[in-house]
């Protein structure tokens, strides 16, 4: 998924002097965002408080919306480059083009990952026969440095490996946890899992002390060590934790997202991430010459256009809050 906002700016990102180095509990509220005429998203990173989680850097969370009489989601093609974007359903579809020549429809609890790497451009959109809600988040992960120039791919994983539990089920999304593994494809220690809680369960989820973690809500109603996570919110945890209490007062769904903090430092600009002011500059021309960043075919409607570069220096930094 794109972002969209016409008026972008650059996110500061990056850099381990700013995690927080033990367990925090830091309640972090969304940006409404709209997205193309319809739909709007709510945005949790990067956040003005929190740029990243590990190497996990922008994320959005939509729906439940009702599209039974609405052309749903219909991001046109667009470039990145330095990150890769995940895509994950708790209800709905999505037809996933990218100029690498890929078609896929992605659904519920099915991983969509794709790595822009030097760059790659790509569209999202409902299908025009969809189901009535569409509900799921959109992620992006910073490429290290030593991979950001890497092959465009686009991976689709249906099968997922699945840790159960008493009153819990989880779904690995990215890297590991606890003994399993996903098949996508991961650049920095980090990990992804998508948390469907019981009615009533009491959990305790076992976590790496060396990453810092971050707990987005999808729905239900749900406690995070003690905090009431309410829908389309996120719990920042910090770093130093062996273990996760859980509860579900209702049936709910969280996404884990953590991961070893990210050392470098990066420029967020519009859909890149890059170390330096004219590496962005760079991207911008080659998108708006329609060099470096392929076609994507098959998508009834033009291209976005990029946004201007803001008129003062985009420099990397650190983490900022």
């Amino acid at each position: 998924m794109s972002n969209l906002e016409r008026d972008a700016v650059p996110a500061l990102c990056g850099g381990r002097g700013f995690v927080v180095a033990e367990p925090v509990r830091e309640l972090l509220s969304p940006r409404h965002v709209k997205l193309g005429e319809s739909s709007e998203v709510r945005r949790l990173l990067p956040n003005l408080g929190r740029r990243m989680v590990g190497a996990w850097c922008f994320v959005d969370h939509y729906g439940p919306d009702d599209i039974a009489d609405e052309p749903g989601m219909q991001v046109p093609p667009h470039p990145h480059m330095g990150l890769q974007t995940v895509s994950w359903l708790h209800e709905g579809e999505v037809l996933h083009r990218d100029s690498t020549g890929s078609l896929q429809t992605i659904r519920p609890r099915e991983l969509g990952l794709m790595t822009s790497g030097r760059a790659i451009s790509h569209s999202e959109e409902s299908p025009r026969s969809h189901a009535r809600y569409l509900h799921g988040a959109q992620l992006w992960v910073a490429l290290p440095d030593g991979h950001r120039h890497t092959d465009p791919r686009f991976e689709h994983h249906a099968d997922l490996p699945v840790v159960t539990g008493r009153g819990i089920e989880a779904t690995l999304i990215l890297g590991d946890l606890d003994g399993a593994t996903s098949p996508g494809t991961a650049y920095t220690p980090i990990v992804g899992a998508d948390l469907a809680l019981d009615s009533g369960a009491d959990v305790r989820l076992p976590l790496e002390p060396d990453f810092e973690y971050a707990v987005l809500s999808m729905s239900g109603e749900a406690q995070v060590d003690g905090v009431p996570v309410p829908p389309g919110s996120m719990l920042y945890l910090g770093c130093g934790r062996g273990e996760l209490p859980l509860r579900a007062e209702s049936a709910a769904g969280l996404m884990l997202l953590g991961g070893e903090p990210f050392e470098e430092e990066l420029i967020m600009f519009w859909n890149w991430i890059g170390r330096s002011q004219e590496e962005i500059a760079q991207a911008r021309r080659d998108w708006m010459d329609g060099t470096r960043f392929g076609e994507v075919k098959g998508y009834a409607g033009a291209p976005l256009p990029a946004p201007e570069l803001p008129p003062g220096p985009l420099k990397p930094r650190g983490r900022v809050r």
